[in-house]
């Protein structure tokens, strides 16, 4: 399986909160909210989780998406809420040690060789949506096979970002570009290596 990380930025960068403050565990981040999606946008994001086999979440991102998607009944049209409620999650967490949602398992041992026998397995797309630290984590390590980038007509400012100050050099490929009529552009990336 390919491993694939999905996320929501500013034009600045900025991955943090972007559904609304209370996604900030640590209640200091006034400025979430900022991602609007639109029909072009939504429609792109539920083709990308119809080709997931199996997720893989940090554990902020499991609890908030748990108490979300994890809760709410079957609306009977929503790919994105049956893929995340019919597929296996694996969270990549030292803390959390009883998982509520069903087809949850948690990875608390070598991380890096648990995420090459997830790829290693046959079939579709591992992917990870947000789970910044997570994703950074990945990147360091080069086991990102692609990148979804939906970027939102927005400055938030402050925040965490997705590629911080000191990341890695990493050259990119675009394989698909699309914007929808309110401004949000949504780009696939293949990471290809180092710069040349």
């Amino acid at each position: 399986m390919k491993l694939t990380a999905t996320a929501q930025v500013s034009v600045d960068g900025v991955m943090q909160a972007p559904g609304g403050p209370e996604e900030d565990e640590q209640g200091r981040f006034d400025r979430g909210g900022w991602a609007h999606f639109d029909d072009v946008a939504s429609a792109a994001m539920d083709q990308i989780y119809q080709r997931a086999e199996v997720f893989l979440f940090g554990r902020r991102t499991y609890e908030i998406f748990s108490g979300s998607w994890g809760t709410w009944a079957d609306p009977g049209d929503s790919p994105i809420w049956t893929a995340l409620n019919t597929k296996l999650k694996y969270v990549a967490s030292t803390t959390l040690t009883n998982p509520r949602w069903a087809n949850t398992t948690v990875l608390s041992g070598d991380l890096t060789a648990a995420v090459r026998e997830l790829k290693a397995r046959p079939g579709g797309e591992v992917q990870v949506h947000g789970s910044g630290a997570l994703f950074r984590w990945l990147l360091e390590n080069d086991l990102v096979d692609e990148m979804n980038l939906f970027t939102f007509p927005v400055v938030v400012g402050k925040g965490t970002r997705l590629f911080p100050e000191l990341a890695p050099e990493r050259a990119l490929e675009l394989v698909g570009s699309q914007a929808s009529s309110s401004g949000v552009t949504i780009q696939v990336y293949r990471l290809i290596g180092r710069p040349h």
